[in-house]
């Protein structure tokens, strides 16, 4: 026998056709993880607009409640 058993090669071969066989699914794959880090590259952009600070919220004073008084 060699390195590689009957089960070693029947599992490379498998390997070899998830990865290489039919229309192209490594491509698919390297393809979805692109769009993966393009959309996150556009969410770390920051937008001029966003990045002004917010108005400061103005406090609210409560009406007294005349019934505990």
């Amino acid at each position: 026998m060699g390195a590689f058993g009957p089960m070693h090669w029947v599992f490379i071969g498998i390997v070899v056709l998830l990865l290489f066989g039919g229309r192209g699914k490594l491509s698919g794959i390297m393809g979805d993880a692109a769009k993966g880090i393009r959309a996150f590259q556009d969410g770390l952009k920051e937008d001029p607009k966003a990045a002004q600070p917010a108005e400061p919220v103005k406090a609210v004073e409560r009406p007294k409640d005349e019934t505990h008084s």
